[in-house]
């Protein structure tokens, strides 16, 4: 099981020089992989009627594509994994290039996590159905590796429309592989037919081995073997003791999880280097 860590958005700040510093004690303490989150705009909730979520416009949110590309120069030794970016909210064919010029400049270490999204909010401001996001999701999965397998390609689906054109360059990973974020069952089945890997956001009732054991039967339905899927697992750090945190790490491994991403926001740690320190304890107790 690969241990990760996961960017802390919403607390790390917009000074440079601690974003750097961050990710520089990510990678010296040897972790594989750095997970991040994707919002673009946050919304004001009295503008917004009816408006619930855990993030409003006072949550900030680094860029995620962007901010790979800086992490990708800081850290070249770290996978980079988006945790996930909010696909139907993006143009298919713009986020391809994204992720492929990020998989190039980070030696082929993008494993790109790829979701749904709760606010529509976003949504609007950048031009897309809320409504439809299902629907279209899956076409742009298609697409996307498509666009990075092929030089040139002509697609005609229902949303998207490619006429002999390509990616130049294309991405040292053919495809890159990708994973479904997910906590709807319509979201997880989707997942078992056209993911890599699965990220586990929320269980399914019943908790999360009767979770995971639904999805390997979702996996055989659709002919795949769950041995070549991949599971990625978060551990809360940010309370909590060792020892605790050393059994749930125990629990993920024993599910048969490959990789898990440990999160420090909301434990009310200010700075980066209380970031990294508590990693630091943290990964001692994981192993």
């Amino acid at each position: 099981m690969r241990v990760g860590a996961v960017f802390p958005q919403t607390e790390i700040g917009a000074d440079r020089g601690g974003v750097r510093a961050y990710v520089e004690g990510v990678a010296e303490l040897g972790f594989a992989h750095l997970l991040a989150y994707d919002h673009v705009l946050g919304a004001e909730p009295s503008g917004h009627p009816g408006f619930r979520g855990p993030y409003t416009h006072e949550s900030m949110f680094h860029e995620i594509m962007v901010l790979f590309g800086f992490v990708a120069a800081v850290a070249p030794e770290l996978e980079l994994v988006t945790g996930v970016v909010i696909a139907p909210q993006r143009q298919t064919v713009l986020l391809a290039k994204q992720a492929a010029e990020l998989d190039v400049l980070s030696g082929g270490r993008l494993r790109l996590g790829l979701g749904l999204g709760w606010n529509a909010v976003e949504y609007e401001g950048l031009g897309m159905r809320f409504t439809n996001r299902g629907r279209r999701f899956e076409e742009q999965i298609d697409l996307l590796r498509r666009l990075w397998q092929e030089p040139v390609l002509t697609y005609e689906g229902r949303w998207e429309r490619v006429t002999s054109a390509g990616l130049n360059p294309l991405p040292i990973q053919r495809p890159i592989p990708i994973w479904i974020g997910a906590n709807l069952e319509p979201a997880l089945r989707r997942a078992a037919r056209l993911g890599d890997g699965y990220i586990a956001l929320r269980p399914l009732e019943g908790g999360w081995d009767s979770t995971l054991e639904r999805l390997r039967g979702w996996l055989e339905e659709a002919g795949r073997d769950p041995a070549d899927f991949g599971l990625e697992a978060r551990i809360n750090v940010s309370r909590g003791s060792p020892d605790e945190w050393r059994a749930e790490a125990g629990e993920w491994r024993a599910r048969g999880a490959t990789h898990v991403s440990l999160l420090t926001m909301g434990g009310a740690l200010t700075g980066p280097e209380a970031h990294v320190e508590r990693l630091r304890v943290a990964l001692e107790a994981v192993g």
